[in-house]
């Protein structure tokens, strides 16, 4: 079995027992200690699929049923591949090297976000059901990292506190005009506007997101301050004194880097404030997009390294004022998500299917590995148009968050 010689170099860390489609069980022990899985394999063709592509292959085989797990879960089985992943960064297989050529040759093509086909792969992500949401995430719907200044917070104090970090780097005032970019299902839009008296418009590609980010402004009385529309970010126009993109950043494609951050310094006042926030990579060599997360769940999708967006940053001639690089925050993010969508998977195959549920876990796992021992982790970048729009140093940052919650201002 091709993929036997494979996992004799690949496992280094722990044990892992392969039960072939034959019966046979195939044993890989590293030489340092880890965790101890067995996975079975029901397909003779997955022999040779897994030796040859396991990045698309392995998730195939778990959502079609023909890769189990015996002793453990799939995130337990892709927690020991991580960790040696760690360890050996892909350089066992043969292929390894052949394959990411291959995938930077047609990696903007990948990314090649136009409005439309923008729209179209925002609409296959975040117009599934609303209700599927509701399963896993906080309440207020923060699909992104939350902010763990201890690490032991509850999901719904982090996401609190990663707005209130972001507002704080953006230096909100009462009447300040603010433009979200992907806004999501409102709640950094309206947080800002109800905590700070801001004046915010939010953008966003997802239907489903636009209607309830309407819907809770009108609930919260907030939508004479807080609007939404549905509209890509290379169609607005205006000024703002603020700008705020979170989890956007990763749909707009590495061929059009330099388009959004001409756009941002476009609409941003002279003496505005820009806040970006990203997943990014940060030790591997910049590749193409996991062909399973491409293909499954997020077409058009990519994970920059910061020497990619700075690049892009500098020649449409903004200010980098800050950079903040949070590295374990989405995996303890994720953990919250996994768990909470396992504890609420019987309501989630209900709304769909079993397959989509095996698809939904493997993302979940998948991506909460990849920032546990992959290389990925999240930027957040403060922008501007001149290097005097804040303060001299980072003081302020702490001083905001250590403050009372901002009171609610009323703004005419």
């Amino acid at each position: 079995m091709l993929l036997a010689r494979l996992l004799q170099q690949a496992i280094r860390v722990g044990t892992l027992a392969v039960v072939d489609a034959g019966g046979a069980t195939h044993l890989f022990q590293g030489r340092v200690e880890g965790p101890s899985i067995t996975v079975r394999l029901h397909d003779e063709r997955l022999h040779r699929r897994l030796f040859y592509n396991p990045a698309l292959h392995v998730g195939e085989a778990y959502m079609a049923g023909t890769l189990t797990v015996e002793d453990g879960t799939i995130y337990d089985f892709l927690d020991l591949v991580g960790r040696n992943y760690e360890v050996t960064r892909g350089a066992f297989h043969p292929f390894t090297d052949g394959v990411r050529r291959l995938d930077e040759l047609f990696r903007r093509a990948q990314q090649y976000n136009t409005k439309g086909r923008a729209r179209g792969n925002v609409a296959h992500h975040y117009d599934l059901s609303s209700a599927l949401y509701d399963l896993f995430l906080d309440r207020d719907r923060q699909y992104s990292c939350a902010y763990f200044p201890n690490g032991d917070e509850d999901l719904e104090t982090a996401q609190a506190l990663k707005k209130r970090h972001i507002a704080a780097k953006l230096l909100v005032e009462p009447g300040h005009r603010v433009l979200d970019i992907g806004s999501g299902w409102g709640g950094m839009g309206l947080y800002l506007a109800r905590e700070y008296g801001a004046r915010v418009v939010g953008v966003t590609l997802s239907e489903e997101q636009l209607k309830l980010s309407r819907a809770r402004a009108e609930r919260a009385g907030l939508a004479g301050r807080a609007g939404f529309d549905l509209k890509d970010y290379r169609e607005v126009e205006g000024r703002f004194d603020r700008v705020v993109s979170v989890g956007m950043f990763e749909h707009v494609g590495l061929g059009h880097y330099r388009t959004y951050f001409r756009k941002v310094r476009q609409l941003l006042a002279d003496d505005g404030v820009a806040l970006v926030h990203t997943i990014g990579s940060s030790y591997p060599p910049p590749y193409a997009t996991n062909p399973w997360i491409r293909k499954y769940i997020f077409p058009g999708g990519y994970t920059p390294a910061l020497s990619e967006i700075l690049t892009a940053v500098e020649k449409e001639g903004l200010w980098v004022t800050d950079v903040e690089v949070l590295r374990l925050h989405y995996a303890q993010t994720l953990r919250h998500w996994r768990r909470r969508f396992t504890a609420n998977r019987d309501r989630a195959k209900a709304l769909y299917d079993e397959t989509f549920c095996r698809m939904w876990e493997f993302y979940l796992a998948a991506s909460e590995v990849s920032f546990r021992h992959m290389g990925n982790v999240v930027f957040q970048l403060q922008l501007a148009r001149r290097q005097d729009a804040v303060p001299l140093t980072r003081d302020y940052i702490v001083e905001c968050e250590r403050s009372p919650e901002p009171r609610r201002v009323s703004v005419a």
